[in-house]
């Protein structure tokens, strides 16, 4: 039977202090990583959403992706995140998801909606590939925070994955949307949802949302957290899922469309 753990830490980011925010992840995985076969934090998890600091971003020679390759292979536990990117030369930053195997290269996936009411399009780079990772015999679509507003993008196309994984650093204020989306998401695409937002206050002193939830296809909430720092671990399974999309393939009657502009 093919089954995963999946671990959503709700971190609150100490916003710019890329140490201390790697030193908990660090602290999480010498006490949990045994319980999981998988963890998923929140977006720009090491930052915090500091899109007007293009000089915290880093590349695939920096601490964050350096030290999270070697947690990975050392505890012998996927990770998946977010994190600022330096662009090439003179490029703007993306806002890049990562997923990390362990013993394995790093997959990534750039931000496709770019949140315009925080000005994100002026300092970062927009994506244009949807991304599909397997591991452990689940198939992965990566997305990140704003993403959740755009349907069309996360479609499953004649059931292409099962899990869509939300990285957000989504406030308060709007909580209630994310509640509400993330279900709909899983419902509409006959799949599981996971979805890790932050906690806690950002350098504007916006409190974020939190309310991490895994959600499985039928909209059912498998786990939902608060609004405090705080972790859940949560076992999917596939036969589970695929045995619901045989019994009501819903798959079979959506509609078909192609988007020109990306893959």
């Amino acid at each position: 039977m093919c089954v995963m753990k999946i671990a959503m830490y709700q971190m609150e980011i100490s916003w710019g202090n890329v140490p201390e925010n790697l030193q908990k992840v660090k602290t999480w995985l010498e006490a949990h990583s045994k319980e999981a076969d998988l963890l998923v934090l929140p977006e720009m998890f090491a930052t915090g959403f500091c899109v007007e600091s293009p000089e915290l971003s880093e590349d695939e020679n920096g601490e964050i992706l350096k030290q999270l390759r070697i947690w990975c292979d050392a505890y012998h536990i996927a990770i998946i995140g977010s994190m600022m990117w330096r662009g090439a030369g003179d490029a703007k930053s993306l806002n890049r998801a990562f997923f990390l195997k362990p013993s394995s290269p790093p997959v990534f996936y750039d931000k496709r909606h770019l949140f315009r009411m925080g000005s994100e399009g002026v300092y970062f780079s927009q994506g244009d590939k949807r991304v599909v990772v397997e591991y452990m015999g689940f198939r992965f679509l990566l997305q990140i925070c704003y993403d959740l507003r755009f349907p069309v993008f996360s479609r499953c196309r004649e059931n292409d994955y099962d899990v869509a994984v939300y990285v957000a650093c989504w406030p308060k204020a709007r909580v209630e949307a994310w509640k509400i989306l993330l279900p709909a998401r899983a419902v509409e695409n006959l799949s599981y949802v996971c979805g890790v937002n932050a906690v806690g206050l950002d350098n504007g002193g916006r409190q974020q949302g939190g309310h991490s939830m895994l959600v499985d296809m039928k909209g059912e909430r498998l786990a939902q957290l608060d609004e405090k720092e705080e972790f859940a671990i949560v076992e999917i399974e596939k036969e589970k899922l695929e045995k619901f999309r045989h019994k009501f393939p819903a798959w079979k009657d959506a509609d078909s469309y192609f988007l020109s502009e990306i893959e």
